[in-house]
């Protein structure tokens, strides 16, 4: 089973990439951020009629996130438990199958939080604090778990080209990254650092500066794993040369596999 991960930037602006890159990378699961736009605007017919099934929840203008799979799902909740009153669509999850067991799986925009500090920052905290309770409550399932999304933290140096130029960003504070890592410490395995020890590759290019072309990105899509999904994980990459296509995203998509052939 492949599970991919990709804030698109604009459903509307890349609908075209989207369809291009199911059509090559064929995800049976695929978790989309920064939709910008309402659950009504959404373009369901474009991506049903390439064969998967689609839940959103939506936001107009700003964040936005979906999930697409192949199978239908079942069990989906909307927002993040402890932020029910919180306006903004960050948070979406499902149980998809999985050979003859369930996937949960979640799809993740944590907020960017700069300037900091400041309110921005301190709802990006509040986020990750909420997001690992629940991934705690949803470890002790014990079940195939992926939490997949736009984490907006750079976890280490090795993921970022230039970890001076970011120190006072927000995604690179040592509190975000010290949030990130104790999420992680719950239990949850980096899909792609388990499978590439090599620094500096990167999942987002800002579209300014010539970061592109200068390869100056940074890692910030992210695959978590429970124990019972890292022990399936059989390969996990980045697709980065998405980024070359007209008209793209400033992310592309991370993915990962799962072997679901023995349970």
């Amino acid at each position: 089973m492949k599970i991919a991960t990709w804030n698109v930037n604009s459903i509307k602006v890349r609908l075209p990439n989207l369809l291009a890159w199911l059509k090559e990378a064929e995800p049976d699961v695929v978790c989309l951020q920064e939709l910008k736009c309402v659950d009504d605007a959404f373009p369901r017919s474009a991506i049903e009629d390439a064969g998967y099934n689609v839940e959103t929840h939506g936001q107009k203008t700003y964040n936005g996130v979906a999930l697409l799979s192949r199978s239908p799902m079942e069990d989906v909740s909307r927002g993040l438990p402890g932020m029910e009153d919180d306006e903004q669509a960050r948070y979406i999850e499902a149980l998809v199958p999985a050979g003859n067991t369930m996937l949960r799986v979640a799809s993740i925009y944590l907020p960017n939080g700069n300037p900091a500090p400041g309110p921005k920052y301190d709802y990006k905290l509040d986020f990750m604090a909420k997001l690992h309770a629940h991934a705690q409550a949803l470890l002790a399932h014990e079940e195939p778990l992926v939490l997949a999304g736009d984490y907006n933290v750079i976890p280490k140096a090795e993921d970022v080209h230039d970890a001076d130029a970011w120190a006072d960003d927000a995604l690179f504070l040592p509190e975000t990254r010290l949030a990130f890592q104790s999420i992680g410490n719950l239990g949850l395995t980096d899909a792609f650092r388990a499978c590439h020890t090599t620094p500096h590759r990167y999942s987002f290019w800002d579209y300014q500066g010539g970061a592109w072309q200068k390869d100056h990105g940074i890692r910030i899509d992210h695959l978590m794993l429970s124990a019972q999904a890292a022990d399936r994980l059989s390969a996990c990459d980045i697709d980065k040369h998405v980024r070359e296509w007209e008209k793209p995203s400033d992310h592309v998509p991370v993915w990962a596999e799962l072997d679901f052939s023995a349970n």
